[in-house]
């Protein structure tokens, strides 16, 4: 006899990708304008030189990042080291989905996309916290 739960295989990284590249897609035109020069990079953990230079030990603690320079601290004089980037990490946001368990997979990867370009936009944790009230959910 087979079960729907053991047939099912977790969303691989094409899937989460294409989830973000969906919100990114969605986002008001002023923003998804801002958003047009963010690389994005999926992969299942942080690297551990990643997790080392910002003090995370433990991989499942990380579900996504944002490294380049904010728009707010550039300069037209600036000299691009590398890309903006947004990391998404598939097995933190897998974890943190099932953890939750009331939100759908769809929510938990805008969510994470949409935190880490606030960070690209400029804005603070805290900024981001009075607009996204995502502890609502726990």
């Amino acid at each position: 006899m087979s079960s729907p739960l053991l047939d099912a295989t977790a969303p691989d990284l094409d899937v989460i990708e294409d989830i973000a590249r969906a919100t990114m897609n969605d986002l008001p035109p002023a923003f998804k304008v801002l958003a047009s020069n963010v690389s994005l990079t999926v992969m299942d953990f942080a690297p551990e030189d990643l997790l080392a230079e910002i003090g995370i030990e433990d991989p499942f603690e990380l579900t996504g990042l944002y490294t380049g320079i904010p728009m707010t601290e550039k300069s037209t004089l600036d000299q691009a080291m590398a890309p903006d980037t947004i990391w998404l990490f598939r097995r933190p946001i897998l974890d943190e989905w099932c953890m939750r368990g009331n939100v759908t997979l769809q929510q938990m990867v805008a969510h994470v996309t949409v935190h880490e370009l606030a960070h690209h936009f400029g804005w603070s944790d805290e900024d981001i916290a009075t607009i996204d009230k995502w502890w609502e959910y726990d």
